[in-house]
């Protein structure tokens, strides 16, 4: 269905709906007003990248199937790497350096946000800070697209969450020095898509910051299955965890990661399932 036709469905104009609609409505209704703005506009490449979450490391055998892991992902020829975070199982500073060692393996940039199990305590994450120093609240340019990496956790809770009020302080600072018709990538740790497990109760709040950015996809993790919400050509996901010790909550068996493919401004994906040893 195209986008004009569900904005008269919806009994409104496209400047009302830019105007009026907030990010759970649009979600709601089927479309996010900044790609239909941005239609076409500016110049960007075609590249690949990776998206990976939940590695959840706890153990030297959970190295040897990152380790594998890492090895097939070096196949893909991807630009870099996207990790939603949950590096680790208990946030300790051995745990995060050796993941962090294994993802150079890749030999291209890994981008991570910061999970609840990357925490030590319910405040303590000081070794995720200094293991991957300016990667709480951040982004990045690549070929033309914008990448933004967002801290969604609520110390070490895993439900009943907010986001909490410095990743809104960063967004209100930060944004206004993004281009807004430039094809854009949020990933974050809690998932975004309406009615998904563990969504922060403040999701919307957050989304609302882009409503008149091009936003193409929210990658996400912290729920260990795949989900899928869409806003016209904007899709919300989660993906499979990718950890030897932790299971998938939608009861799948399959772990994995996304190869993505951005080219003429939007993005492809397909599943890719990891083919190394699972168990414990």
């Amino acid at each position: 269905m195209s986008d004009k036709l569900l904005l008269a469905r919806a009994g409104l104009t496209r400047r009302e709906a830019l105007r009026r609609l907030m990010g759970g409505t649009l979600l709601a209704l089927g479309f996010w007003p900044g790609t239909l703005r941005a239609a076409g506009a500016g110049a960007s490449g075609s590249f690949r990248f990776l998206v990976v979450n939940d590695t959840h490391y706890i153990s030297p055998e959970c190295g040897a199937y990152l380790e594998c892991v890492v090895k097939q992902m070096q196949s893909e020829q991807a630009d870099f790497c996207l990790h939603a975070g949950d590096l680790t199982e208990k946030g300790g500073r051995r745990d995060l350096g050796t993941v962090k060692e294994i993802f150079q393996g890749l030999r291209a940039p890994v981008y991570p946000v910061i999970g609840n199990h990357d925490y030590l305590t319910p405040t303590d994450r000081k070794a995720y800070t200094q293991t991957f120093p300016l990667r709480i609240n951040y982004y990045f340019r690549h070929r033309g697209w914008q990448f933004v990496g967002l801290d969604t956790t609520h110390g070490q809770l895993y439900e009943k969450t907010a986001v909490q009020p410095a990743t809104f302080r960063w967004l209100d600072e930060y944004l206004p020095r993004l281009d807004r018709r430039r094809p854009t990538v949020i990933f974050t740790h809690f998932p975004m898509g309406a009615n998904v497990t563990y969504r922060p109760a403040n999701a919307d709040a957050l989304l609302e910051r882009f409503r008149e950015f091009n936003l193409q996809a929210v990658f996400c993790g912290h729920f260990h299955g795949f989900t899928e919400r869409k806003a016209g050509q904007t899709v919300f996901i989660t993906n499979r965890c990718c950890a030897l010790k932790r299971a998938n909550h939608d009861k799948t068996e399959e772990k994995g990661y996304f190869v993505c493919t951005a080219r003429d401004g939007q993005i492809t994906r397909s599943f890719v399932p990891v083919h190394c040893a699972t168990g414990g």
